[in-house]
């Protein structure tokens, strides 16, 4: 990474009233790159994302955007910098999918700035870039989990944000729908050059869609880097407690985690 990036904490103390789950907790996010925070339960990695997309205030420490304090900067002009898709979202009962997805045009929207054609526009290429546009008119909580992700994630493109921060968007879905909304996030940033921050629990998912990964412990950064450098059985036992093996995912060549097989006792001999 050269240069300043353009999303940072420094220094940061992150904290729920008196509980304190991160201090002195540091880290950048490389511009253009598919950031995937991964870690154990309880670690500090939704905090985190919560803290950088201006959320959480840290009790102490600074969160930089564009290099100016994120709490410092106007809201409206955050949401058109960094867009959020949050780890549980509910949509309002009766909204359509073309409705929830304008309202990622929001931010764009003043008094001297109504709704406009270019604002149905961005829509409706958001909702084709998520496969979704064949249910404009559909209602959000009639369609399925997968389908459902979709359209927040283009609600989300639909902001036109050059950051992209997603806590989770792989939770409660089956590994079909899995491999689908990471695809579709993958895509996005390859295609966009968007920059994008996701939290995910699944090590395998982590190292095959990452182009950086960030490995916390107890509220504090284990390891950052390239999946190949940070995903080691080293790490993986210091920072999950689980024994394993690393090969290459056959498909992909990047790391594949292996736990350790439990042992079993020893069956008698009948005879």
């Amino acid at each position: 990474m050269t240069g300043t990036p353009r999303l940072s904490g420094s220094q940061m103390t992150l904290a729920y009233d008196k509980r304190v789950i991160a201090e002195e907790l540091s880290v950048d996010i490389p511009d253009g790159s598919f950031t995937v925070i991964i870690g154990p339960n309880a670690c500090g990695k939704s905090t985190l994302l919560r803290a950088l997309s201006r959320l959480l205030k840290p009790t102490t420490g600074t969160v930089l955007l564009d290099g100016q304090d994120v709490h410092s900067l106007p809201t409206r002009a955050v949401a058109r910098t960094l867009g959020l898709l949050p780890q549980s979202s509910t949509a309002p009962d009766g909204i359509t999918v073309a409705e929830l997805v304008a309202r990622g045009r929001y931010p764009h929207q003043s008094i001297l700035r109504r709704w406009s054609s270019d604002d149905e526009q961005v829509v409706t290429e958001s909702m084709t870039a998520t496969g979704i546009a064949d249910l404009a008119d559909r209602n959000v909580d009639e369609l399925s989990g997968g389908q459902r992700q979709r359209v927040w994630i283009a609600m989300a493109l639909a902001q036109q944000t050059p950051l992209l921060l997603l806590d989770e968007p792989t939770t409660y879905l089956d590994i079909a729908h899995q491999i689908e909304v990471l695809d579709l996030c993958a895509e996005l940033h390859e295609r966009q050059g968007r920059t994008l921050v996701a939290v995910l629990h699944d090590l395998n998912h982590a190292a095959r869609y990452a182009t950086h990964l960030i490995a916390m412990r107890g509220g504090k950064v284990a390891a950052s880097g390239e999946p190949s450098a940070v995903l080691t059985e080293k790490l993986v036992e210091e920072v999950f407690g689980l024994p394993c093996q690393v090969i290459d995912d056959p498909q992909t060549g990047t790391p594949l985690v292996v736990p350790a097989a439990r042992r079993r006792a020893a069956v008698p001999d009948p005879a």
